[in-house]
């Protein structure tokens, strides 16, 4: 199982990314998918659940931070997970993390629910 993100940068409030996980190695339709983030100083085990879709039934789920903002897709065709942000504010400063877990994982959108994750990629939002 490898996972790779890509679309962070450096952008102004207000503006809007889009972030990518590249799926290698398994079967796409039968995992959940799950995007994360992490603050500077916070471990690992602290990282946020932001959003997460479920592909078997195409389900998804979104913290409180990303509901009406963020998008989470998934593109069977090119095993892609995305991440679409919107209105970007500085508070959503912070490292992303792609997961995937079999079927589902338990409890969602949880850190202790995935298994597998990417390495990041690092988005900041200046006021």
């Amino acid at each position: 199982v490898q996972l790779v993100e890509s679309g962070g940068g450096a952008v102004q409030a207000g503006d809007s990314l889009t972030l990518s996980c590249e799926a290698y190695g398994f079967d796409f339709d039968d995992f959940a998918f799950g995007w994360f983030r992490q603050s500077p100083g916070k471990e690992a085990q602290e990282r946020e659940g932001i959003a997460e879709i479920v592909n078997r039934n195409r389900s998804t789920k979104y913290a409180e931070a990303a509901k009406g903002r963020f998008t989470i897709s998934s593109d069977r065709g090119k095993n892609t997970e995305t991440l679409q942000m919107n209105d970007l504010k500085p508070e959503d400063t912070a490292n992303y993390y792609c997961a995937t877990e079999y079927l589902w994982p338990d409890p969602p959108i949880s850190v202790e629910g995935y298994d597998f994750w990417g390495r990041g990629t690092q988005v900041s939002v200046a006021s």
